[in-house]
Protein backbone atom coordinates (compact mmCIF):
# COMPACT_ATOMS: atom_id res chain seq x y z
CA UNK A 1 0.00 0.00 0.00
CA UNK A 2 1.03 3.61 -0.63
CA UNK A 3 0.34 6.93 1.11
CA UNK A 4 0.17 10.27 -0.70
CA UNK A 5 1.48 12.66 1.95
CA UNK A 6 0.50 15.88 0.15
CA UNK A 7 -2.29 16.66 -2.30
CA UNK A 8 -4.96 19.30 -3.03
CA UNK A 9 -8.09 17.34 -3.90
CA UNK A 10 -10.33 20.38 -3.31
CA UNK A 11 -8.70 22.21 -6.24
CA UNK A 12 -10.44 22.63 -9.61
CA UNK A 13 -9.64 19.73 -11.91
CA UNK A 14 -9.76 17.19 -9.10
CA UNK A 15 -12.81 17.88 -6.97
CA UNK A 16 -15.14 17.48 -9.94
CA UNK A 17 -13.96 13.90 -10.51
CA UNK A 18 -13.63 12.88 -6.87
CA UNK A 19 -15.54 9.54 -6.97
CA UNK A 20 -13.54 8.29 -9.96
CA UNK A 21 -10.32 9.68 -8.48
CA UNK A 22 -10.86 7.78 -5.22
CA UNK A 23 -11.57 4.59 -7.15
CA UNK A 24 -8.33 5.02 -9.12
CA UNK A 25 -6.53 5.44 -5.80
CA UNK A 26 -7.90 2.12 -4.61
CA UNK A 27 -6.92 0.38 -7.83
CA UNK A 28 -3.37 1.80 -7.51
CA UNK A 29 -3.17 0.58 -3.88
CA UNK A 30 -2.98 4.13 -2.54
CA UNK A 31 -4.94 3.73 0.64
CA UNK A 32 -4.48 7.21 2.14
CA UNK A 33 -3.95 10.82 1.10
CA UNK A 34 -3.36 13.96 3.13
CA UNK A 35 -5.39 16.92 1.82
CA UNK A 36 -3.50 20.14 2.40
CA UNK A 37 -5.00 23.47 3.42
CA UNK A 38 -3.64 26.58 1.68
CA UNK A 39 -5.96 29.31 3.00
CA UNK A 40 -8.44 29.64 5.81
CA UNK A 41 -11.28 30.61 3.47
CA UNK A 42 -11.11 27.18 1.80
CA UNK A 43 -10.33 25.12 4.90
CA UNK A 44 -13.97 23.96 5.28
CA UNK A 45 -13.75 22.32 1.84
CA UNK A 46 -10.56 20.47 2.80
CA UNK A 47 -12.03 19.32 6.10
CA UNK A 48 -15.24 18.17 4.41
CA UNK A 49 -13.23 15.83 2.20
CA UNK A 50 -11.51 14.29 5.21
CA UNK A 51 -14.76 13.96 7.13
CA UNK A 52 -16.53 12.26 4.22
CA UNK A 53 -13.85 9.71 3.33
CA UNK A 54 -11.95 7.38 5.66
CA UNK A 55 -8.93 7.34 3.35
CA UNK A 56 -8.51 11.15 3.42
CA UNK A 57 -7.01 13.36 6.14
CA UNK A 58 -6.54 17.13 6.41
CA UNK A 59 -4.22 19.89 7.59
CA UNK A 60 -4.87 23.49 8.67
CA UNK A 61 -2.75 26.33 7.36
CA UNK A 62 -2.09 29.20 4.97
CA UNK A 63 0.35 28.90 2.07
CA UNK A 64 3.08 31.57 1.83
CA UNK A 65 2.03 32.60 -1.69
CA UNK A 66 -1.36 33.99 -0.63
CA UNK A 67 -1.62 37.73 0.05
CA UNK A 68 -4.66 39.79 1.06
CA UNK A 69 -6.51 36.89 2.68
CA UNK A 70 -7.53 36.01 6.21
CA UNK A 71 -4.30 35.96 8.19
CA UNK A 72 -3.92 33.00 10.57
CA UNK A 73 -3.33 33.39 14.27
CA UNK A 74 -2.03 30.76 16.64
CA UNK A 75 -5.46 30.62 18.27
CA UNK A 76 -7.30 30.06 14.98
CA UNK A 77 -4.90 27.34 13.87
CA UNK A 78 -5.19 25.59 17.22
CA UNK A 79 -8.98 25.63 17.02
CA UNK A 80 -8.91 24.08 13.53
CA UNK A 81 -6.27 21.53 14.53
CA UNK A 82 -8.47 20.30 17.36
CA UNK A 83 -10.54 18.29 14.86
CA UNK A 84 -9.58 14.57 14.92
CA UNK A 85 -9.14 14.41 11.13
CA UNK A 86 -6.75 17.39 11.10
CA UNK A 87 -3.34 15.83 11.63
CA UNK A 88 -0.90 18.59 10.63
CA UNK A 89 -0.26 22.34 10.47
CA UNK A 90 0.37 23.91 7.07
CA UNK A 91 1.26 24.12 4.42
CA UNK A 92 3.39 27.00 5.53
CA UNK A 93 6.87 28.30 4.89
CA UNK A 94 8.63 30.76 2.62
CA UNK A 95 8.53 31.35 -1.13
CA UNK A 96 10.90 33.94 -2.58
CA UNK A 97 10.33 32.71 -6.15
CA UNK A 98 6.76 33.84 -6.79
CA UNK A 99 6.78 36.92 -4.55
CA UNK A 100 9.35 39.67 -4.14
CA UNK A 101 9.77 42.84 -2.10
CA UNK A 102 9.37 43.09 1.65
CA UNK A 103 8.28 39.61 2.70
CA UNK A 104 8.41 40.19 6.43
CA UNK A 105 4.72 39.24 6.58
CA UNK A 106 5.55 35.86 5.05
CA UNK A 107 8.20 35.16 7.65
CA UNK A 108 5.85 36.26 10.44
CA UNK A 109 3.13 33.94 9.11
CA UNK A 110 5.62 31.07 9.08
CA UNK A 111 6.46 31.72 12.73
CA UNK A 112 2.77 31.67 13.66
CA UNK A 113 2.39 28.21 12.14
CA UNK A 114 5.46 26.86 13.93
CA UNK A 115 4.16 28.18 17.26
CA UNK A 116 0.78 26.55 16.64
CA UNK A 117 2.37 23.22 15.68
CA UNK A 118 4.51 23.22 18.81
CA UNK A 119 1.49 23.99 20.99
CA UNK A 120 -0.81 21.33 19.56
CA UNK A 121 1.93 18.77 19.01
CA UNK A 122 1.07 18.15 15.37
CA UNK A 123 3.68 18.11 12.58
CA UNK A 124 4.45 21.07 10.36
CA UNK A 125 4.15 20.87 6.56
CA UNK A 126 6.81 23.20 5.14
CA UNK A 127 6.94 24.77 1.69
CA UNK A 128 10.25 26.40 0.77
CA UNK A 129 11.34 27.82 -2.57
CA UNK A 130 14.38 30.04 -3.16
CA UNK A 131 14.39 30.64 0.59
CA UNK A 132 16.44 27.79 2.04
CA UNK A 133 18.62 29.81 4.40
CA UNK A 134 15.74 31.77 5.92
CA UNK A 135 13.58 28.64 6.17
CA UNK A 136 16.22 26.83 8.21
CA UNK A 137 16.98 29.91 10.29
CA UNK A 138 13.35 30.40 11.30
CA UNK A 139 12.83 26.69 11.99
CA UNK A 140 15.80 26.83 14.36
CA UNK A 141 14.86 30.15 15.97
CA UNK A 142 11.31 28.94 16.67
CA UNK A 143 12.39 25.54 17.99
CA UNK A 144 10.57 23.62 15.26
CA UNK A 145 12.37 20.43 16.22
CA UNK A 146 9.84 20.26 19.07
CA UNK A 147 7.02 19.52 16.61
CA UNK A 148 8.91 18.14 13.63
CA UNK A 149 7.30 17.83 10.26
CA UNK A 150 7.87 17.54 6.54
CA UNK A 151 9.86 19.50 3.98
CA UNK A 152 7.29 18.86 1.29
CA UNK A 153 8.01 18.58 -2.44
CA UNK A 154 11.69 18.52 -1.60
CA UNK A 155 13.87 20.30 -4.17
CA UNK A 156 16.59 21.75 -1.98
CA UNK A 157 20.29 20.93 -1.76
CA UNK A 158 22.03 18.06 -0.04
CA UNK A 159 23.25 20.49 2.64
CA UNK A 160 19.67 21.64 3.27
CA UNK A 161 18.54 18.03 3.50
CA UNK A 162 21.21 17.29 6.08
CA UNK A 163 20.17 20.32 8.15
CA UNK A 164 16.46 19.47 7.95
CA UNK A 165 17.12 15.88 8.98
CA UNK A 166 19.18 17.15 11.92
CA UNK A 167 16.10 19.14 13.01
CA UNK A 168 14.06 15.93 12.97
CA UNK A 169 12.16 16.68 9.76
CA UNK A 170 11.15 14.20 7.07
CA UNK A 171 11.81 14.77 3.36
CA UNK A 172 8.87 14.25 1.02
CA UNK A 173 9.61 13.66 -2.64
CA UNK A 174 7.20 14.43 -5.46
CA UNK A 175 7.04 13.64 -9.17
CA UNK A 176 9.93 16.07 -9.73
CA UNK A 177 12.27 13.26 -8.66
CA UNK A 178 11.35 11.42 -11.87
CA UNK A 179 12.26 14.31 -14.19
CA UNK A 180 15.35 13.96 -16.38
CA UNK A 181 16.90 17.17 -15.02
CA UNK A 182 16.56 16.09 -11.36
CA UNK A 183 19.87 14.23 -10.96
CA UNK A 184 20.84 16.37 -7.93
CA UNK A 185 17.52 15.56 -6.28
CA UNK A 186 18.03 11.83 -6.83
CA UNK A 187 21.39 12.24 -5.07
CA UNK A 188 19.46 13.54 -2.04
CA UNK A 189 17.21 10.47 -2.26
CA UNK A 190 20.25 8.21 -2.11
CA UNK A 191 21.59 10.15 0.88
CA UNK A 192 18.40 10.38 2.96
CA UNK A 193 17.71 7.59 5.47
CA UNK A 194 14.82 5.45 4.28
CA UNK A 195 13.03 5.90 7.61
CA UNK A 196 12.82 9.67 7.02
CA UNK A 197 11.42 9.65 3.47
CA UNK A 198 7.82 10.28 2.41
CA UNK A 199 6.25 10.34 -1.05
CA UNK A 200 3.64 12.71 -2.43
CA UNK A 201 1.98 13.95 -5.58
CA UNK A 202 1.23 17.61 -4.75
CA UNK A 203 -1.80 17.01 -6.97
CA UNK A 204 -2.90 18.55 -9.26
CA UNK A 205 0.67 19.70 -9.97
CA UNK A 206 3.96 17.99 -10.92
CA UNK A 207 2.75 14.71 -12.37
CA UNK A 208 5.58 12.17 -12.49
CA UNK A 209 6.95 10.56 -15.61
CA UNK A 210 5.21 9.06 -17.64
CA UNK A 211 2.33 11.48 -16.91
CA UNK A 212 4.36 14.69 -16.91
CA UNK A 213 2.30 17.63 -18.15
CA UNK A 214 -1.01 16.02 -17.20
CA UNK A 215 -3.18 16.69 -14.17
CA UNK A 216 -1.60 14.89 -11.24
CA UNK A 217 -3.59 12.77 -8.79
CA UNK A 218 -2.89 10.46 -5.83
CA UNK A 219 -3.08 7.29 -7.91
CA UNK A 220 0.21 8.39 -9.51
CA UNK A 221 2.19 8.29 -6.26
CA UNK A 222 3.47 4.72 -6.89
CA UNK A 223 5.45 6.18 -9.80
CA UNK A 224 7.27 8.41 -7.30
CA UNK A 225 7.84 5.33 -5.14
CA UNK A 226 9.32 3.54 -8.15
CA UNK A 227 12.05 6.18 -8.50
CA UNK A 228 12.84 5.96 -4.78
CA UNK A 229 12.96 2.16 -5.12
CA UNK A 230 15.40 2.33 -8.01
CA UNK A 231 17.71 4.77 -6.21
CA UNK A 232 17.59 2.76 -2.97
CA UNK A 233 17.79 -0.71 -4.49
CA UNK A 234 14.41 -1.74 -3.05
CA UNK A 235 11.16 -3.17 -4.39
CA UNK A 236 8.51 -0.54 -5.03
CA UNK A 237 6.12 -2.32 -2.66
CA UNK A 238 8.73 -2.10 0.08
CA UNK A 239 9.06 1.65 -0.51
CA UNK A 240 5.29 1.91 -0.21
CA UNK A 241 5.31 0.00 3.05
CA UNK A 242 8.20 1.95 4.57
CA UNK A 243 6.95 5.39 3.57
CA UNK A 244 3.47 4.56 4.86
CA UNK A 245 5.01 3.45 8.15
CA UNK A 246 6.98 6.70 8.26
CA UNK A 247 3.73 8.62 7.75
CA UNK A 248 2.13 6.71 10.62
CA UNK A 249 5.04 7.46 12.92
CA UNK A 250 5.25 11.16 12.08
CA UNK A 251 1.52 11.76 12.46
CA UNK A 252 1.18 9.45 15.46
CA UNK A 253 -1.43 7.33 13.70
CA UNK A 254 -0.40 3.91 14.97
CA UNK A 255 0.47 1.01 12.71
CA UNK A 256 -1.89 1.11 9.76
CA UNK A 257 0.44 0.37 6.87
CA UNK A 258 -0.24 -2.89 5.08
Amino acid sequence: MFTDSHCHLDFPGLIEQLPDLLERMRQAKVDRALCISVQLEDFPNVLALAEAHDMLWATAGVHPDYEDIQEPTVEVLLALANHPKVIGIGETGLDYFRLTGDLTWQRNRFRVHIQAAKTCGKPLIVHTRNAGDDTLRILREEGAQQCGGIIHCFTETLDFARAALDLGFYLSFSGIVSFKNAADLREVVRFAPMDRILIETDSPYLAPVPFRGKTNEPSFVPHVAAVIAREKGLDVEEVGRITSSNFDRLFNMGTTAQ
